[in-house]
């Protein structure tokens, strides 16, 4: 996400190195890069002007402190700017009344059914709300049936009527349901739709006019740049959603629809969603975003994904398992699938300052850790609690049943033996303070 523009308003700051105030001329140079870097995003040529505009007031004749290259001074106001294009601050869903209703809406292939799972998952785990799912795309072959499938997955309950064809219907009796079984929450699926297509988006109208929902989503595929834009606009005029959802943001998108769609439709991104892992759902939050464009990193959303994965009690015992040296194989198969859950192991690289631009071109994915854990389910329960007693006969045997070399397992024990040393250090330090000021950073 956002890779090529980064790369190019890195560029476009490399005109102010050397200079000793930002001037007119000099930032003249820098805009009309930072404009191009936009244009190539898939930003509206108006609104990337408009952008570049603000950023000129606010930088001609600024003073540069002893202490702050121009560039520097130009990348904090270019940032302060895209994080308020974006819409400066997070904006969290309505979710009130018994139940409350999310309504979710969007066009054909949008990732709509998927994002409700999320969504329906999200709100179970972290809101500690009792959730039911709607089954409200009548036309789609097997929508229904994916949503049944996702809720068995995430344990949420799915509301279906067989061979009932009225989606109004549909979601009123869901919605009545609900109340009388005491959910607190209520998320319907609807069929995705064009702008164009008059009747379906009566139909969508008549949904939202009958369940009055406290909540209506936009869901729209990132990939689709600036025509995710247009096809917003066309939907807020007859829906007046309360918010956007974009969804493959890990696919190849340029960005213009996240740096675009608040100033068209004036209405916030709520969530990004990637993958189609349940957990891939993230609140947006502009700043952090426009921290990751600038190749800032996030180390707070960093942090947060591994507060989600790891509870404090299991924080305490791997410390002192770890301040005594005993940390062993099978802590450190059990860490690599905690990581797993946290997300794609190259994106959640790119949250650290610097690392990103680092490994761009490399290839990074969770089939990267394959060969390890296949070595280590090679071992026996003892080996992996006692990795010192790994001789070259028990090494060969381990390669032979994970299908792996007698190099390839020598190469993660040495690692391992490294990581060890490397977390043994982290652990003589105070560990749970270092977590509580992060937390207290997010916070």
């Amino acid at each position: 996400m956002f890779e090529n523009l980064t790369e190019k308003l890195e560029r476009s700051f490399k005109v102010l190195k050397g200079q000793g105030k930002i001037t007119e001329i000099n930032v003249a140079e820098t805009l009309k890069e930072v404009r191009r870097a936009l244009l190539d995003a898939d930003v509206s040529y108006k609104i990337a002007k408009s952008f570049c505009d603000e950023v000129k007031q606010k930088a001609i004749g600024q003073n540069v402190l002893t202490a702050v290259r121009p560039e520097q001074m130009m990348v904090k106001i270019v940032h302060d700017e895209l994080a308020a294009l974006m819409g400066s601050e997070s904006s969290d869903i309505k979710i009130k009344g018994t139940p409350g209703i999310v309504l979710v809406s969007g066009l054909q292939g949008s990732g709509k059914t998927t994002f409700c799972g999320k969504l329906a998952l999200n709100c179970k785990t972290k809101r500690s709300q009792k959730v039911m799912l709607v089954a409200g795309d009548v036309y789609r072959p097997a929508a229904i049936e994916q949503l049944k499938v996702l809720g068995s997955q995430i344990e949420v309950t799915v509301y279906t009527e067989d061979g009932v064809k009225d989606p109004v219907s549909i979601a009123k009796n869901a919605v009545s349901a609900a109340r009388k079984e005491g959910y607190s929450l209520v998320i319907v699926d609807t069929a995705g739709r064009l702008a164009v297509d008059e009747p379906m988006m009566e139909e969508i109208a008549a949904i939202k006019k009958a369940i009055n929902p406290t909540e209506t989503l936009f869901v729209v595929d990132a990939m689709t740049g600036q025509d995710a834009v247009e096809t917003a606009r066309a939907f807020n005029e007859r829906l007046d959603f309360d918010g956007v959802v974009l969804t493959k943001m890990d696919g190849d998108t340029r960005g213009g629809a996240a740096l675009s769609i608040k100033a068209v439709v004036q209405k916030p991104i709520k969530f990004i969603s990637s993958g189609e892992k349940m957990e891939t759902l993230d609140v947006f939050h502009p700043a952090r975003i426009a921290d990751r464009i600038l190749g800032m990193g996030d180390v707070v959303s960093l942090v947060e994904k591994a507060q989600e994965q790891y509870n404090e009690e299991e924080a305490r015992k791997l410390t002192k398992k770890l301040a005594k040296n005993q940390f062993n194989l099978e802590d450190f198969y059990q860490q690599i699938q905690q990581i797993k859950k946290m997300g794609n192991i190259k994106d959640l690289a790119s949250m650290i300052p610097g690392v990103g631009r680092a490994i761009k071109d490399v290839d990074i994915d969770n089939s990267s850790f394959k060969g390890v854990e296949a070595i280590i389910l090679s071992m026996t329960p003892f080996e992996r609690q006692n990795p010192d007693v790994i001789n070259g006969t028990r090494r060969k045997r381990i390669a032979d049943g994970s299908g792996t070399s007698i190099v390839e397992v020598n190469r993660l024990l040495k690692q391992f033996e490294g990581t060890r040393k490397v977390m043994k250090k982290v652990a003589s330090g105070d560990f749970r303070n270092q977590m509580a000021k992060a937390k207290k950073k997010r916070r």
